[in-house]
């Protein structure tokens, strides 16, 4: 229907049908029908996002709907929260199973490293022996310098070690991880709850029937003004 002029002879604007014509031009621009907003953003500002997450609120954010799972499962966002729990160090690497994969493997290696520290606190001589690979290979290199090859022996060297009646409370710090495939090596510091250390550590880790165990361990101590000399 044509506008009426009015009196002056103008013709007033179908403001009515701009304003819909403005709102619904402005609705395509921001918004896309059928797709959320976390799929119109951009891989950088979806992946920033995802770094504020921890480990348990990624995996259930991935089990929400295939949406989340497909954003929860980016690699990149695996990456960041691996630099953020653990180290800058392996920026460099491309895991071949994925940061999520080297992640959750990682994770699993730490717990089986503390496990290792919790067993000399506890003395617990059986669960050494389950933590080590039942090996003629395996080799234990204590802080007094002593090599112990064989898992025989490695288990009498630490027999004798959890027969002393002071037990070992370590305090560990610097914990770094490096993974490749069925093999994994752990160094870190460690502080003792005696006149001590502090130890540096490397332990060393194959992945065997669904286990992983460990196959060599190496204690030495710091030197602090290159007189630190401690027997373990």
């Amino acid at each position: 229907m044509p506008s009426t002029p009015l009196a002056n002879g103008v013709t007033p604007p179908l403001c009515g049908v701009e304003r819909t014509e403005v709102t619904a031009s402005s609705t395509v621009a921001d918004d896309k029908p059928g797709v959320s907003m976390m799929e119109q953003l951009v891989p950088e500002i979806t992946t920033h996002a995802l770094s504020y997450l921890d480990y348990p609120s990624l995996c259930r954010l991935s089990m929400t709907n295939s949406l989340m799972r497909k954003a929860a499962n980016d690699d990149n966002a695996w990456k960041a929260l691996y630099h953020k729990d653990f180290t800058m160090e392996q920026d460099g690497i491309t895991p071949v199973n994925g940061w999520k994969a080297y992640y959750a493997t990682t994770r699993a290696i730490i717990s089986v490293n503390t496990e290792f520290f919790s067993i000399i606190r506890d003395r617990a001589l059986q669960a050494m022996a389950r933590l080590w690979l039942n090996s003629d290979y395996v080799k234990c290199i204590h802080a007094s310098g002593e090599l112990f090859s064989g898992y025989n022996e490695v288990m009498q060297s630490w027999q004798l070690c959890f027969n002393w009646e002071q037990g070992f409370d370590f305090q560990v710090h610097t914990v770094r991880t490096r993974i490749l495939t069925d093999m994994a090596w752990v160094t870190m510091k460690a502080y003792l709850n005696v006149d001590g250390g502090p130890f540096l550590i490397t332990n060393v880790f194959e992945f065997h029937n669904g286990r992983w165990h460990m196959v060599h361990h190496h204690s030495s101590v710091m030197l602090i003004d290159d007189q630190q000399v401690v027997v373990h």
